[in-house]
């Protein structure tokens, strides 16, 4: 969202105070099987084996019950690191931080001496990675501009100038704490001693410890990571996997930030959420983050699954596994937390999310076909429509939502200084193309005609390693296509509009070149760049990580008039579950909360009020949630235990609009008639590839084609206005009944490079 990041962090703290690839289960069970057959068992505990970075990695070797764990030698490519494994005797297993493993591929054996057989050994290979990255997102994306001088730290001072062009800096621990007095978390003036001023806080496990917390940053994957836990440097030791703080409850918060527009080629001067959150550290929450998963720094959610994938590994192997990891976000941190989850299965157990949209290209696919109807509208309009016949065939609630949309095809508009139309909005202003962060020198920055090989400003550029690269051009291909579509098919059969209109408009509405500008022509989108959207979940799924971890969505923006927040996406974010799996009964929405002006400081009856109820509530059940099912250590699938710990309260439903609301138990659905009590009190929207007879998920990013049928219209044309549509379609019409092109399901854990493990594409090998 392009809504500033000081706005978007007050809707998060007001809103919302508040990878392990292999499961646990998965674990203890290859563990038992490896027992039962007599054979040692090595299990990688901080991330898979081939996705190793930084030279470390936290090791279990399950050990068969009649070998003495004292018989047990392990091996890190010949050199003996036994003396690096604690031996856990009540699961007769070891358990070390492997470290000092060379770049590439290392090999690690446990050898046993045992009855029955002279020795026994197993062995695994560790691929590693530089902390730098990549890993699995394809080449670092060039040029990057480095920040980190000016990444402020817990005690106002400076993170310091980077070390090498991949924008490193030296890893610093800071501590913080909690005056007696209340408000934000200060610095601790030294840690050989308490200030006699410190708080206590207790956490959700009942226990007791000072309020003082350890801030780790660094860089990595050239972003600023941060991690956050309590942790007590007086009087506790340093932590490990083996001696975690006290005061941690053992369960991880990942968090993401917000926006899209100008969140390429930088690395990040500040994270897009509070790493420190007073209300979730003082329960016990450690917490983590990167600029990288802020979307204004880096709107790519591939690189910022993988970014969370090497987080989260850094985390195990400084502080030790968590019981379970969930993720929220608003707007940018919503989509985020869910395109993470489904293309990285097991990195979190649970998403709770708000303000929500499916991805970043939904925004930007639907403001493209938005800006068509505009530059339609506005620029002519030889079929007479109006105001209220356009906005019937947009979908929207009225103009000024049409033109919000539409004024975010920005973000796939790399030529600057372009003029529109749009009458401005209030808020947002008008139509902004090739928004740069200032941090990106302007000599870098690409133009048409002064700057051809520059850096492109856009969604499709910064996410070229998964779209790949056109030849002819040097730019990212594109997935937008529009071949097929009629625009304002619904409001043709409802009789909203004319033929005539009909057919001018359909006629008329065109497509876009390479540099965003209209043509008269439809676009084609390229099916290899929408096949990759899909395996890559950059255009999100929802058959991934997502089918089997509770989803729970609130509304907290409602707002329907303006600023793109619309109810809409929401649901097109359920219906791409429901689409590859076949239900919802994992995800659950509340609906209900303050309009977009509330966020902006303007006076409301009860919103932000409203806000804080709904963020409370929500994250108390989804929590008990994601709790109960992780609790459940029997061999039944994931899926299952999901469903079977569901709480009473995560069902479906809506809030009253006041300050203290009601909640209203019922099944939520799209629609802006009262057709039930929560549509008649929270009414949607559409859109206009629904209003072209399209599906409510929006994932059919280029329609197979169909002859065109009389039957589909409820109007009978003459044989000269048949004879127009058929030179409009030459080659037929949209038929959504059918998957798109390159609709395929996502690849849980893909790979672009440079892992050969699951690579689906490697854009250093394309044509």
């Amino acid at each position: 969202m392009s809504l500033s990041p000081r706005v978007f962090r007050r809707a998060l703290t007001i809103g919302l105070t508040g990878a392990l690839c292999a499961t646990l289960s998965t674990v203890a069970l290859a563990a038992d099987q490896g027992k039962a057959e007599g054979r040692l068992q090595i299990t990688t505990l901080s991330n898979k084996p081939h996705l190793v970075s930084g030279g470390d990695a936290l090791v279990r070797v399950d050990v068969p019950p009649a070998v003495a764990l004292g018989k047990v030698r392990i091996t890190l490519n010949g050199t003996d690191i036994t003396p690096a494994f604690r031996q856990d005797a009540a699961a007769h297993a070891l358990e070390g931080l492997v470290s000092g493993m060379h770049l590439g591929r290392n090999e690690l054996v446990a050898t046993a001496d045992g009855p029955g057989r002279s020795s026994r050994s197993e062995r695994l290979t560790l691929t590693n990675y530089p902390s730098k990255g990549p890993i699995v997102s394809g080449p670092h994306v060039q040029p990057f501009i480095c920040q980190t001088q000016n990444f402020r730290l817990p005690d106002g001072s400076f993170l310091g100038a980077p070390i090498d062009e991949d924008c490193s800096v030296a890893t610093r621990v800071d501590y913080v704490y909690r005056s007696t007095a209340g408000g934000a978390l200060q610095p601790l003036p030294g840690t050989a001693s308490l200030p006699a001023d410190v708080a206590m806080t207790t956490t959700v496990d009942g226990v007791t410890v000072p309020f003082v917390v350890r801030v780790e940053t660094g860089t990595m994957n050239r972003g600023v990571y941060q991690s956050a836990i309590l942790h007590d440097p007086t009087h506790e030791p340093p932590p490990s996997p083996f001696s975690p703080p006290r005061g941690w409850n053992k369960r991880l918060l990942a968090l993401h930030g917000s926006g899209c527009p100008g969140g390429w080629y930088i690395q990040g001067a500040a994270q897009g959420g509070n790493i420190l959150d007073v209300t979730r550290l003082g329960e016990g929450y450690a917490l983590f983050i990167n600029t990288l998963n802020h979307p204004s720094n880096s709107c790519n959610a591939f690189l910022a699954g993988e970014t969370t994938m090497m987080g989260k590994e850094r985390f195990i192997e400084t502080f030790g596994r968590p019981s379970f990891t969930v993720s929220t976000g608003c707007s940018g941190g919503a989509y985020t937390s869910l395109q993470v989850a489904d293309a990285f299965p097991g990195l979190f157990d649970g998403v709770l999310i708000n303000c929500t949209y499916p991805d970043a290209l939904s925004i930007a696919l639907s403001a493209l076909d938005s800006r068509l109807l505009s530059n339609y509208y506005l620029n002519g309009n030889p079929a007479g429509f109006t105001e209220a016949q356009i906005v019937a065939v947009s979908g929207h609630k009225n103009a000024r939502a049409w033109y919000d949309l539409a004024v975010q095809m920005g973000r796939t508009d790399p030529v600057p200084g372009r003029v529109d139309p749009i009458p401005p909005s209030p808020l947002l202003g008008g139509y902004n193309s090739a928004v740069w962060s200032p941090a990106v020198p302007t000599a870098l920055r690409y133009h048409p005609v002064d700057n051809p090989g520059g850096a492109r400003p856009t969604v499709f550029d910064v996410a070229r390693n998964i779209y790949g690269v056109d030849p002819a051009t040097g730019f990212a291909r594109r997935p937008f296509d529009n071949v097929g579509v009629q625009y304002g098919l619904e409001a043709l059969n409802g009789g909203v509009i004319s033929k005539q209109q009909f057919l001018d408009l359909n006629e008329r509405i065109g497509g876009y070149d390479q540099d965003a500008s209209f043509v008269a022509g439809r676009t084609t989108g390229d099916v290899g760049a929408i096949r990759r959207a899909h395996q890559s979940g950059v255009t999100l799924g929802g058959s991934g990580g997502l089918a089997s971890i509770p989803v729970f969505d609130t509304s907290l923006i409602y707002d329907d008039d303006q600023v793109y927040h619309y109810q809409w996406f929401h649901f097109a974010a359920r219906e791409r579950m429901k689409s590859w799996n076949g239900h919802t009964k994992n995800h659950v929405m509340w609906r209900g909360g303050a309009p977009i002006t509330a966020l902006f400081g303007i006076p409301h009856p009860y919103g932000l009020q409203l806000n804080a109820f709904v963020a409370a509530r929500s994250w108390e059940v989804f929590i008990d949630w994601v709790k109960a099912y992780k609790a459940n250590a029997s061999n039944a699938p994931q899926l299952v235990k999901v469903l079977r710990h569901k709480p009473a309260a995560a069902v479906d439903g809506c809030f009253t609009p006041s300050a203290t609301p009601d909640f209203i138990a019922e099944p939520q659905t799209l629609s802006s008639e009262p057709d039930s009590q929560c549509n008649a009190l929270w009414p949607s929207r559409s859109f206009p590839r629904k209003e072209a007879g399209g599906p409510l998920h929006a994932n059919t990013l280029k329609c197979r084609l169909k002859s065109l049928d009389p039957r589909d219209y409820e109007v009978s044309f003459s044989a000269d206005e048949w004879a127009r549509l058929e030179a409009t379609f030459p080659h037929g019409v949209c038929d959504w009944s059918r998957r798109g092109e390159g609709e395929v399901r996502v690849v849980p854990g893909a790979s672009f490079g440079p892992s050969p493990e699951n690579q689906v594409f490697d854009v250093t090998a394309a044509d």
